[in-house]
């Protein structure tokens, strides 16, 4: 596939910056495909035809972490290089959502993302007056409902996690967009101009706001989407408890700890930090 092609998973994990604008074309090629062929459904198409671009990527991640394992056991971290590359994916996917959410006309955006702005509209009435150490456990326990299924997708489909994943990336990034929209048009209202600065600030508040818990919480479901991959992996190449198959395992579980740990930052930070971003 060329579009597949165009990064090496060696490579990727070496120089991992070079995903964001890899995974930006991956979603913006997606984004216009999604309008041209489904108009009509384009929010969830957008989705589909970014995850098609990144799978075959991320299955090749996903065995090369695996291999790994075992031919550089003297490491201490195995996956380290592997957290940097789904951190930059993540957000170049996030940059090209918000980016088209904000330069789109408004009739374009409300029929592009229209499931997205919807998911936003039902997350938002579910907390009103939930406050403090209430929303900070419904906030833990709905991440890790969301890891457990990127473990199990990945698990069952070798790295279906990627399709969960891109799907929280458009939520957030019509989120961000949202929010920078509000803003200029708040400015434009006061000063009744909006230049390149002002959209470049909006976006950057915008930004700021979800991505201060949105980075932990979105690499702890990369880890355990990687954790579920190789445990998916381990199953089809090892015997059933063999000491590869152990070895495995046991990485696994550390792997899933760290992404539990990573929630429970996420979750303080979207509670307590969060929300005094001023927009």
């Amino acid at each position: 596939m060329v579009l597949e092609s165009l990064v090496p998973v060696k490579l990727a994990e070496k120089k991992p910056i070079e995903m964001l604008p890899l995974a930006f074309l991956y979603a913006t090629i997606g984004v216009f495909i999604s309008m041209w062929i489904f108009p009509n459904n384009a929010g969830l198409t957008m989705v589909f035809f970014t995850v098609m671009a990144v799978l075959p990527l991320m299955v090749h991640l996903i065995r090369f972490e695996e291999k790994k394992l075992f031919v550089r056991a003297h490491e201490q971290d195995h996956h380290k290089r592997a957290m940097p590359f789904f951190v930059f994916m993540f957000l170049g996917i996030v940059l090209a959502y918000s980016f088209w959410f904000i330069a789109f006309p408004s009739n374009l955006v409300s029929n592009l993302f229209n499931i997205q702005l919807n998911t936003i509209v039902q997350i938002n009435s579910k907390i009103v007056g939930d406050f403090a150490g209430g929303y900070l456990v419904s906030v833990l326990l709905n991440n890790i409902k969301v890891l457990a299924f990127c473990i199990l997708f990945s698990f069952i489909y070798g790295a279906g996690a990627i399709f969960i994943l891109t799907w929280n990336a458009s939520v957030i990034a019509v989120a961000i967009g949202n929010t920078a929209r509000n803003i200029i048009a708040a400015i434009a209202g006061t000063a009744g101009a909006v230049g390149a600065v002002q959209y470049f600030s909006a976006f950057s508040l915008g930004l700021l706001r979800y991505m201060i818990h949105g980075i932990p919480e979105i690499g702890a479901y990369f880890v355990g989407g990687l954790a579920g991959g190789m445990i998916s992996v381990a199953v089809i190449k090892h015997e059933f408890l063999d000491e590869k198959f152990k070895k495995v395992m046991v990485d696994c579980s550390g792997l899933i700890c760290l992404a539990i740990g990573l929630l429970l930052v996420a979750g303080l930070l979207e509670t307590f930090v969060s929300p005094f971003v001023p927009v």
